[in-house]
């Protein structure tokens, strides 16, 4: 069925059936994805839930990314809250790309009790000539959050009246919180506006005054060998980087979006070859819509994480400009030199057991790189789930009564698993671990703007993390001793998965 760009992405639990409810084992997670249904797993809930993320704050990340533009939050102040602590790391990121970029701009539309009763539109044409006359920026996005959508606030038409008005694109961000249990969905949402607004059919080519036959033909060949990687909000420069030394080395071209990109860039988006995820789960409604209204394919597949993730993604792309050969050459020299590089530290890892908790694509490569520092994974925990995951869990040598946990948030229940199988080592999100660390157990966060962790390069940085941290967790076993646990011990007897229903 053809994607149509409607006023709102649909909420992924109707779009891809995905779930944030599961427990059990690796071995029956791979027997529900094996179902002719492809697991459906939006039949699962929770009788008792302890926080889930929301996907207005989720959108917000990955726009306040953008460079050369102004971000209205239209809301009560306290929703763009959450963003405040991204700031700095945005800031750095963009002036990476442009050194004379400004910091994230952000305001609010502020609404108060009296626009609960009387309408937001009002403040937010103020909010928008005011962004445009401030600032001059090439792009003002609106991000939606609850409070507009259960007002009835009409933000499309509004930004539709006075785009003439402004010399600014106008991107209207459909984000409401409350229409979804996956903050996922809020990928498709900023997507969504992207494509309605930013993303545009006619390529334009700058500094072509007069047409020129040679310059046509130096234009079809780079496009020919241009990649776009889609990236993600939660990766580095370096990673960037590093990803672009090996398609590089493969003679492509690279793109970065949609993170830290200006609004101009997404109308080149169509002089390439080829659209390529670095994680399926953030860009399939965008390259899916790509792909059927103006014919550029796309892979999403495995993410470049550890040796066997990157090798993966690495051929994936080989094979569509149809150089395995030379791919295969590549890998096997970065293999020769990583191997080196990590005997001293699988040597200190050995046996140590991990407990991995993050996104569904991000937690089983970093399990397959943990295994390859010669460490055992002790459990599994995932923001959601749906069919993406199905290719990597496949060709995952992991055992198969490991457990597995599918859960937004819900740190009550990570707790529990903890306490249970007792791992040496847990790599999870910045910031959520707080109350795991308590355990007495070292936490390592699964990114780092200002660390690698993509490719072969990160495939070491994480090493060497790791190999600190456990050598080093005095800081978490002062916590347990100090820092009372929230969580009675009745708890901690209780089955852990007690709450999941079908």
């Amino acid at each position: 069925m053809k994607t149509k760009i409607e006023r709102a992405a649909p909420p992924r639990e109707e779009r891809l059936q995905a779930g944030t409810a599961f427990c059990g084992t690796c071995m029956q997670l791979r027997e529900r994805l094996g179902r002719k249904d492809g697991g459906c797993f939006n039949t699962a809930n929770r009788s008792f839930g302890q926080s889930f993320g929301c996907q207005f704050t989720l959108s917000l990340a990955m726009l306040n990314t953008l460079r050369n533009t102004v971000v209205i939050v239209h809301g009560p102040v306290g929703c763009g809250f959450w963003s405040i602590g991204g700031y700095g790391a945005g800031r750095n990121m963009k002036r990476l790309r442009d050194p004379a970029q400004n910091s994230t701009i952000q305001i609010s539309t502020n609404l108060d009790e009296n626009d609960v009763i009387s309408g937001g539109e009002k403040k937010l044409r103020e909010a928008v000539l005011f962004a445009d006359r401030e600032w001059r920026p090439e792009a003002i996005v609106v991000a939606s959050s609850c409070v507009p959508a259960l007002i009835g606030d009409d933000v499309d038409t509004i930004l539709s009246q006075l785009q003439g008005s402004v010399s600014a694109d106008l991107v209207s961000v459909n984000c409401e919180g409350f229409k979804t249990k996956l903050m996922a969905t809020a990928y498709d949402a900023v997507y969504n506006g992207i494509l309605k607004n930013l993303t545009k059919k006619k390529i334009e080519r700058e500094n072509l005054t007069v047409p020129d036959k040679l310059d046509d033909i130096v234009w079809e060949y780079n496009k020919a060998h241009t990649v776009n990687v889609l990236n993600v909000g939660s990766m580095g420069r370096s990673d960037e980087l590093e990803l672009q030394r090996l398609l590089n080395a493969l003679e492509l071209n690279v793109n970065f979006l949609p993170c830290f990109s200006s609004p101009k860039d997404f109308r080149r988006v169509l002089d390439a070859a080829l659209n390529v995820s670095i994680c399926g789960t953030h860009d399939d409604y965008y390259v899916k819509y790509i792909h059927e209204e103006y014919g550029i394919p796309y892979i999403i597949d495995s993410m470049p994480i550890g040796r066997k993730g990157t090798s993966r993604w690495l051929m994936n792309i080989a094979r569509h400009f149809n150089i395995e050969e030379k791919a295969r050459l590549l890998i096997e020299k970065e293999d020769a030199a990583l191997d080196k590089a990590l005997e001293p530290y699988r040597a200190a890892l050995k046996g140590k057991r991990a407990y991995v908790s993050g996104g569904e694509l991000r937690i089983f490569v970093t399990a397959e790189l943990v295994k390859d520092l010669g460490m055992e994974i002790a459990g599994l925990k995932s923001h959601h789930i749906d069919k993406f995951v199905k290719p990597v869990m496949d060709d995952l040598e992991i055992s198969g009564d490991t457990y597995i946990d599918i859960a937004s948030q819900h740190p009550f229940e990570q707790a529990n698993l903890i306490r249970k199988i007792k791992p040496d080592v847990i790599l999870m999100h910045s910031g959520g671990g707080n109350i795991t660390a308590k355990h007495g157990l070292p936490v390592l966060p699964l990114f780092n703007p200002g660390n690698s962790y993509m490719a072969y390069a990160g495939a070491f940085d994480v090493a060497c993390r790791l190999k600190r941290l456990i050598s080093n967790s005095q800081f978490n076993r002062n916590m347990q001793k100090y820092r009372s646990l929230p969580y009675r011990k009745e708890w901690y007897d209780k089955e852990v998965f007690a709450y999941i229903k079908e």
